[in-house]
């Protein structure tokens, strides 16, 4: 069925429910295995390498963005989509296979694809659905699905894990993506001009890897994911030391927190601006660093600690994530949408990556808890350095961008006004 722009006046269509089931399923499959993933690497001797779990996978994410955005914005949306799935698929039933240290790793380094791309043709793809003013909203309700995916996921494959064995909970989440997939094919195509796909598409130039009218968004959403990256490599042994058998937890508590500020506060960049919501945010994300750096072992508050941090850290995520979308497509032109939230993304894969890559490093070669206190430190430290961006920013009284419109701009334009 061909898409008609005329759905755009509604924001919960079905298009739009499906995009957010599909994510939910997308986001359960990548996510409920990275728990335990450092303790499989450390079983396969790898523990020296612990760090690359995430580094590897946000990698070629990262790579991989410039040419999902272009071809998002040349052949479509749903085509992009279902090739992340697809990764998501092969990669998890594959996992009890490659039983190698350099096996498992080049598995990893091949399902960072699929967050490579599928986010990034998401994003694109509710921005053509959705009115403009109220993207904000809209990205919330789809966080909303994916947070859940994000709580439940980590949860379900430490359970399974535990109960069962690795190798199930990798085919499980392999099954997650085939039903992903499954959904995918039952949506509507967004793009209006497409073309068939050729390997020509694959060759980019200058301009097509970075947008640079999504560099605000892309500096600051850089410096908050560095703190993503840490968690995902060192929460696993905080929870560890603090004697939290099931390592899904603190995923599950801070998502819980992010589905809250999200039912709660979806509408609010709409209404106050994507700057000030993203200040309040920030300083949030600090705060959350600051409590898990009190986390040692030898505190005996540290549990209190470390499930506050988890909530906080949850909460400003809950507001970051639909804000930060919501201000990228803001500042985008209509026509290299994809382009520009490929960049978005760059910054949220090089963010988490590097700090995987340093918490790992600082894990090793520091001596007890240092490491992991040295971690929390920089990522509260880049944090404020975002909010001090914000507020120059802020002040400056900077618009959302050429590209935006109101509520009254959209509905002349849909009614064929100029």
């Amino acid at each position: 069925m061909p898409f008609s722009r005329q759905s755009s006046t509604s924001l919960y269509t079905l298009s739009f429910w499906l995009l957010c089931f599909s994510n939910f399923l997308f986001s359960a499959s990548f996510s409920m295995m990275i728990p335990e993933l450092p303790d499989y690497l450390t079983k396969l001797g790898g523990r020296e390498y612990v760090g690359l779990i995430i580094a590897l996978f946000t990698f070629t994410a990262g790579v991989s963005r410039p040419f999902s955005g272009k071809i998002t914005d040349t052949v479509g949306r749903v085509p992009v989509m279902a090739f992340g799935s697809i990764v998501c698929f092969l990669c998890g039933f594959l996992y009890p296979y490659l039983i190698t240290v350099w096996g498992f790793l080049t598995l990893r380094l091949i399902h960072g694809f699929s967050t490579g791309t599928k986010p990034t043709a998401t994003a694109a793809y509710v921005a053509d659905v959705v009115p403009a003013n109220r993207r904000g909203e809209a990205m919330g309700m789809l966080g909303l699905f994916t947070a859940m995916g994000m709580s439940l996921g980590p949860a379900i494959g430490s359970w399974l894990a535990d109960d069962y064995s690795m190798n199930v909970m990798f085919w499980t989440s392999s099954a997650f993506a085939l039903l992903s997939i499954g959904i995918l094919l039952q949506m509507p195509e967004t793009l209006l001009k497409r073309q068939p796909f050729r390997f020509g598409l694959l060759k980019l130039k200058k301009d097509e890897v970075f947008d640079k009218q999504a560099l605000p968004p892309f500096l600051v959403l850089l410096l908050q994911s560095f703190s993503s990256g840490v968690i995902l490599t060192v929460i696993s042994s905080v929870s560890a030391s603090l004697g939290i058998t099931n390592k899904g937890l603190f995923f599950t508590v801070y998502t819980i927190a992010s589905l809250a500020v999200r039912l709660m506060f979806s509408k609010t960049s709409d209404r106050y601006g994507r700057v000030p919501v993203l200040f309040v945010s920030t300083i949030v994300l600090a705060f959350s660093m600051s409590l898990l750096y009190l986390t040692n072992p030898g505190n005996t508050d540290a549990k209190i600690w470390f499930w506050t941090a988890a909530v906080f850290y949850g909460m400003s995520w809950g507001m970051n994530s639909p804000t930060i979308q919501a201000w990228t497509a803001d500042l985008s032109d209509e026509h290299t949408r994809g382009r520009a939230m490929a960049t978005m993304y760059i910054a949220l894969e090089a963010g988490i990556g590097l700090g995987a890559v340093a918490s790992g490093w600082l894990l090793n070669h520091m001596i007890g808890e240092a490491g992991i206190d040295a971690s929390f430190a920089v990522s509260g430290g880049l944090a404020l350095v975002a909010v001090l961006y914000l507020g120059w920013y802020w002040r400056l009284g900077v618009k959302p961008g050429p590209h935006h419109i109101d509520e009254a701009d959209e509905v002349a334009l849909l009614d064929g006004e100029p």
